[in-house]
């Protein structure tokens, strides 16, 4: 789906992309906030957002979860499909803010992550995304953000958003914060960027 501002600069490039997304582990990019996550005493339902080449969701399939990845650029969602072949892996391509397919399916789940999503997203969108994450929730699921911040390549569709701007968007549409942490440093290496992580959680059912 080129159409997809967010998408802009990836499609050019799927074989560099996928390189560096699988050389790091779903463990080491989730370690700050995996904990938070509802995969440890059981099978959940999960939708990965902007899934890229599949890491994260491949990961999580292996162990057993029931996973939606959602990728709008196709180069990075076959390059997903070829790597992760034998997980269980349903693959969508559908994009932010609006996911129409999904919100079609009616489906819920226990967990979302944005991992390295929300930057690409205008502040209308951010607006929209929001609403639409918050009502795929399960009474007590999680949402997971990890947002960069540092310069901004010229070929890409990107925003340095500010952390604040993003727990007050979640706790305006009724999320509860979890947990916020900022982290100097880049798994890729990159000296000049650096990741924060927002984790929210939908109220329990009554």
């Amino acid at each position: 789906m080129s159409s997809v501002p967010g998408t802009r600069g990836y499609a050019q490039k799927p074989e560099k992309f996928a390189k560096d997304y699988e050389s790091v582990t779903f463990e080491k990019v989730h370690k700050p906030v995996r904990h938070y996550y509802p995969i440890h005493n059981k099978l959940a339902s999960i939708l990965d957002i902007g899934a890229g080449t599949g890491r994260d969701a491949a990961a999580l399939a292996r162990a057993g979860h029931f996973v939606d990845a959602v990728e709008p650029t196709a180069g990075m969602r076959e390059h997903g499909q070829q790597l992760h072949a034998n997980e269980q892996i349903n693959w969508i391509d559908d994009n932010l803010p609006h996911l129409h397919k999904i919100v079609a399916s009616h489906k819920k789940y226990d967990l979302l992550l944005l991992t390295a999503v929300w930057m690409h997203l205008t502040p209308e969108e951010r607006e929209t995304a929001m609403r639409v994450c918050k009502n795929l929730l399960l009474p007590g699921g999680v949402m997971s953000l990890s947002l960069r911040h540092g310069p901004v390549p010229a070929d890409r569709h990107m925003f340095d958003i500010p952390d604040e701007e993003v727990i007050e968007l979640g706790k305006a549409h009724g999320l509860h914060l979890l947990h916020h942490s900022v982290h100097k440093g880049d798994t890729l290496g990159r000296n000049e960027i650096h990741w924060s992580y927002v984790v929210f959680s939908a109220a329990p059912s009554a």
